[in-house]
């Protein structure tokens, strides 16, 4: 629809806008918000996005379709005393322990609060308190701080698709809360944390473990090992001022080793193992038929998804670890002699940009003899505060390298950060012809970018291979049952939890627009380009690895279950 506005006295054309917000945002005005998102469907809750039409109708922008000739005012004195009462009465419902909040600082109603000058509550404070759910290894909620907006009930049905979190009751009496008020950890929750990177307020937020990690680096007795992984270097300087994108590798390198760990090395060096042990499981299921379409495994929220919706297609998912768990793996065994000799005991700690790796570092699969093969995830969000913490000036360390022999890896493994970039590395590693930077972009630009599916396909041997990728659980699904329904067949599907991959995990940090995801996945594939070894069987670091620590020991890297036998 097109068409022409007239907004605070100005005419404004619109041309496909949805809704009368994004006509005034067009006109250079931000309008307050908490529940609208545009990837989110429409709820209108919230009432921050009021204007008034020259009829004196109060109407919600986020919910109004734009019509030519329609004339609105954004500032009224009405429409300010509304909002501000809007404010009170949030404020009023809510636990405003400000100076304790993880969100402080980064608050939306806090910030709104202060931006309407709001320095005291006319009405009464918060009468009945709920008990904070630490149940889940990924988040924690604490419905004292909740304002209804409904963003994480949106996000958690219609991008994941899951539907942990739902309004119960009606009224005074409603809250966002689990089916029949259970714990997070008792739900079907996959511990993606979009929740917590949508939430407005405190209300969720990730499962704090500083904590523990100074714990780990203040013994003597422990030889502490970090792996970093591939997003949360274009994303972590946006606690510090940097754009997303922007690549902070070697500062995030100082700041660790300032702290005092011992070794500091490179998840995407992960990635590269799993492109070796996947690209080996795929080629022979390919040529035995069996078990496919293979889907990738590196996703534990997806893993987890599986398990609760698709337990009948668990045998088509890979049995190869994660990077962060082959890495984990493989650095417990090549540090074993050591750690005899020296009497210490050597533990992992990954910087992860997302929360469901804690959940994934926990499985009893990835533990041996009791121990885990990673210890502890800190979460990008996480490594930020430590650094405050400790008053390191980000913008001005020395940038730093990783240590060897692991610090060394790819650009296929670095893009396993973005959507698309498994599926890619993977295919790389099994063509012949090794494209450079230029044909990469053409060759695979069916499978980069931020659609919900994309499709492809590639002549790997002489056989024609179909590639999907999709990210968003509720992508996947509606994918999965267009194959068993045989609509669609592919021999390979990557499937990412969070919109975007691991770049907009819950635990990087917020925002996460579509414009911040495209920044943050670009300069993931900057490094690809820029990256002297492109393909993972390249590197000579994991070539050494396979004919050495891993010759005889390939099952390190896969998970073992019982066969099935289940195909779709």
């Amino acid at each position: 629809m097109k068409g022409t506005m007239i907004i605070d006295g100005k005419k404004v054309e619109f041309n496909g806008e949805k809704n009368v917000l994004e006509v005034v945002r067009k006109a250079g005005i931000e309008l307050p918000t908490f529940c609208f998102h545009s990837e989110l469907s429409v709820y209108g809750a919230c009432r921050m996005c009021i204007v008034e039409d020259k009829y004196g109708k109060i109407l919600t922008s986020c919910s109004t379709v734009p019509k030519d000739g329609m004339e609105i005012y954004t500032q009224t004195p009405r429409l300010l005393r509304y909002r501000k009462n809007i404010l009170e009465l949030l404020l009023a419902n809510h636990d405003r322990d400000c100076t304790t909040c993880e969100k402080t600082g980064d608050c939306t109603l806090q910030a709104l609060a202060g931006k309407f000058g709001i320095n005291k509550i006319r009405f009464g404070g918060l009468i009945d308190r709920e008990p904070v759910d630490n149940s889940s290894l990924a988040i924690v909620r604490n419905p004292n701080k909740c304002i209804l907006c409904g963003d994480c009930v949106r996000m958690c049905e219609e991008i994941q698709g899951v539907g942990a979190l739902s309004f119960a009751y009606r009224g005074s009496k409603m809250k966002v809360s689990t089916a029949f008020d259970r714990p997070v950890a008792d739900t079907n929750c996959i511990n993606c944390g979009q929740c917590r990177a949508i939430c407005p307020t405190g209300a969720i937020s990730i499962k704090n473990e500083t904590d523990r990690f100074w714990d780990l680096v203040f013994d003597k007795n422990k030889r502490v090992v970090v792996q970093i992984a591939p997003a949360v270097r274009v994303a972590l300087g946006e606690e510090f001022g940097m754009e997303p994108g922007e690549i902070s590798i070697g500062k995030i390198i100082a700041a660790l080793k300032k702290m005092g760990v011992d070794e500091v090395y490179d998840t995407a060096f992960g990635a590269d193992m799993t492109v070796i042990a996947e690209s080996q499981e795929f080629v022979e299921r390919l040529s035995q038929g069996k078990n496919l379409p293979l889907f990738t495994s590196c996703c534990p929220g997806w893993v987890k998804f599986a398990e609760n919706r698709f337990s009948d297609m668990l045998d088509n998912i890979s049995s190869c670890k994660s990077p962060q768990q082959m890495f984990g793996s493989v650095i417990k065994e090549f540090y074993k002699q050591r750690d005899e000799e020296e009497g210490k005991e050597t533990v992992v700690v990954s910087i992860m940009p997302c929360t469901a790796k804690k959940a994934e570092a926990a499985r009893e699969e990835f533990q041996t003899d009791g121990i885990r093969d990673v210890e502890l995830v800190i979460t990008t969000q996480e490594l930020a505060m430590l650094i405050k913490e400790v008053g390191l000036v980000f913008d001005e360390l020395e940038d730093e390298s990783f240590d060897m022999p692991f610090g060394l890896a790819s650009g296929s493994g670095v893009i396993f950060g973005s959507t698309g970039g498994v599926a890619e590395a993977v295919v790389t590693r099994l063509l012949k012809e090794k494209p450079d930077h230029v044909d990469k972009e053409l060759i695979f630009k069916q499978v980069r970018g931020l659609d919900n599916i994309k499709e492809a396909s590639f002549n790997i041997d002489g056989k024609e291979v179909k590639i999907a990728v999709v990210h968003g659980l509720k992508n996947a699904e509606d994918l999965i049952r267009s194959i068993k329904a045989g609509e669609k067949e592919y021999h390979m599907i990557e499937v990412m939890a969070c919109p975007g991959g691991c770049i907009a995990g819950g635990g990087q940090p917020v925002p996460m627009t579509r414009k911040v995801r495209e920044k943050r996945s670009m300069g993931l594939y900057r490094l690809d380009r820029s990256s002297y070894v492109k393909s993972s069987e390249e590197n000579p670091a994991i070539n050494h690895l396979f004919e050495t620590l891993l010759k005889d020991n390939h099952e390190i890297l896969h998970v073992h279950k019982v066969e099935k036998n289940t195909n779709l």
